[in-house]
């Protein structure tokens, strides 16, 4: 595009005269070029991803001719409304074949795909992805613009009705009886005409934009969702079977994701603003969310959340869903309740957390556990668990409360076993003390692409310490207290696997030294692209045998390994 061009086109363009003219004018031209290079009878067969990226390049040459200069939000905003039009009058003058109520093959599925089932399938222009892990078709979407609408014209007035501070200590059930007596007196003033699924629909939103997280709520609610990740005000992507999927959920505003955003926050006592755009924070289900703030997020604030899955993940879990082999899920057991110091590495993302929550289950009742973590997720079953959670500085910058301080009290607090929610920084130090000091069978996780380089990254932080200590005196450290690494991936075909299982045998000279247990070998592809494979056995006699005799088990590890 030229840059000396003085046309630019966006949100704030109505505020001059040509503007608005301007804008629809653009959005008339990628239209026509999007319904020529991709006829209904090819749409409907196409994924939204691709329909957008296609509506991308036509807006590219549409602004090229134009001489047209624009924001990237603006360009994603153009981008939007340019597909919804051409999806709007796709389902109203859709092809025959969905006139007849004809099953899309390429519909997102409302609940979880069959085994069969592609791991990820794109979704049809006729059914959008409503945010609730279903379609939406053309009667169900005319339904929700109306309510959309209806919501825009009776929010304020109802917010002018009702005292807000008493509303938010009310039973959700008694206020969305309230809001809904109100909504029928303003729906009747206003004469907008709405059935009774849609004046529900209406209470429904109201009532969460009060008390609950707003349009992320339909989300939180799907549990086929395992991520949701808000882009600004106008995108929202979530994650399905590993795989990334734009959903039609839109909040008002960059306000309206910073109003949700603050509400996150204040539950936990942490605060988001300009001074302090950057917060760790969790949901009431021990949901993850990160949230970054302008002027560090350039294009709206920016929200991701990981979901905390409401049913319990358990080895045997995983190994139904192929995430580890049964045999697998035997050696992790019994090393975990021989008391082995374990890491589990991993990517953004990988499953760490599940992974170490599966692993906990095999913690005897009867021990004491101290658990660490930057925002408590960590879901124990035993009963004699003590939680604790990092604090950040106050506004006068005091009182801030890190890993490293934590570790180091509880220590004092007589723990069986210390879990660290994740190693970063300078607690490595004192956590491989912990594990040298008697308190064996401490479990944490750390970010790292293999056994090795998980290695080398304990060392790195423990030179963050400030504490001087020969390289050879930290890596003799790291031997004698870590055990076990799992390494855990989220590969290509979208599904979490335990990718390999290393054993730390000891040091030779300067070098600690590992051996694989369990690796995973990639033979192939299938057809709906999942991964074909097997977890192999090095059917090696592992180095922490005796200990695991100790505990009774030793006869049940070496069936495992297949060394008997």
């Amino acid at each position: 595009m030229p840059p000396d061009s003085g046309q630019t086109v966006g949100a704030t363009d109505a505020a001059d005269g040509g503007g608005a003219s301007d804008r629809a004018r653009l959005l008339s031209r990628v239209g026509a070029m999007l319904r020529e290079r991709v006829p209904p009878e090819r749409a409907v067969e196409s994924s939204r991803r691709d329909l957008a990226h296609e509506t991308g390049r036509c807006l590219d040459e549409v602004l090229t001719d134009a001489g047209a200069e624009v924001t990237l939000l603006e360009q994603r905003d153009l981008i939007t409304e340019a597909l919804n039009a051409y999806l709007a009058e796709l389902a109203a003058h859709g092809p025959a074949t969905r006139e007849r109520g004809e099953p899309q093959p390429d519909a997102v599925q409302p609940a979880a795909p069959a085994p069969e089932t592609p791991p990820s399938q794109p979704t049809s222009p006729g059914t959008h992805t409503d945010g609730q892990g279903g379609t939406r078709g053309d009667g169900e979407g005319r339904q929700r613009s109306r309510v959309a609408s209806a919501k825009a014209s009776v929010q304020p007035v109802v917010m002018e009705r009702i005292d807000v501070a008493v509303a938010a200590t009310l039973p959700s059930e008694e206020l969305e009886q309230q809001i809904g007596e109100i909504v029928n007196e303003v729906l009747s003033e206003q004469r907008i005409q709405l059935n009774l699924t849609e004046q529900r629909q209406l209470v429904r939103l109201l009532v969460d934009d009060m008390l609950g997280l707003g349009p992320l709520e339909p989300l939180l609610a799907d549990e086929s969702v395992t991520d949701i990740m808000v882009n600004g005000a106008k995108q929202v992507y979530v994650e399905r079977q590993g795989k990334l999927e734009l959903t039609t959920v839109e909040f008002r505003d960059d306000q309206h994701v910073m109003n949700i955003a603050t509400r996150i926050v204040t539950r936990i006592g942490r605060r988001i603003d300009e001074s302090n755009p950057l917060v760790d924070a969790r949901l009431e289900d021990g949901s993850r969310v990160n949230i970054i703030a302008p002027p560090l997020a350039i294009d709206g604030p920016s929200i991701s959340i990981r979901k905390f899955a409401q049913k319990r993940i358990t080895l045997e879990v995983m190994a139904r869903q192929g995430n580890i082999s049964q045999a697998l899920s035997h050696l992790l057991g019994i090393a975990t309740r021989s008391r082995l110091n374990i890491l589990v590495s991993g990517g953004t993302g990988s499953g760490k957390t599940t992974l170490l929550n599966a692993m906990s289950r095999m913690i005897d009742h009867g021990e004491r556990i101290v658990t660490i973590e930057d925002a408590a997720e960590l879901q124990l079953q035993q009963p004699h668990v003590v939680r604790l959670e990092t604090r950040p500085p106050s506004l006068e910058g005091g009182g801030e409360i890190t890993m490293r301080d934590l570790v180091r009290n509880a220590l004092r607090m007589r723990p069986d076993r210390i879990i660290l929610g994740e190693v970063r920084s300078q607690e490595a130090l004192d956590m491989l003390q912990a594990m040298n000091t008697g308190h064996e069978g401490s479990l944490s996780t750390v970010h790292a692409n293999s056994p090795r380089e998980a290695l080398t990254r304990l060392e790195n932080m423990v030179a963050m310490s400030g504490v001087q200590l020969p390289p050879a005196a930290v890596r003799q450290q790291i031997a004698d207290a870590i055990h076990m690494i799992v390494q855990i991936s989220r590969m290509r075909d979208g599904q979490r696997r335990v990718a390999k299982v290393s054993e730390v045998v000891g040091m030779e000279g300067d070098v600690v030294t590992t051996q694989d247990l369990f690796t995973f070998a990639v033979d192939g592809e299938a057809a709906d692209g999942r991964l074909q494979g097997r977890f192999e056995s090095s059917g090696l006699r592992p180095h922490f045998t005796p200990r695991a005799e100790y505990h009774r088990l030793g006869n049940a590890l070496l069936e495992t390994m297949g060394c008997r």
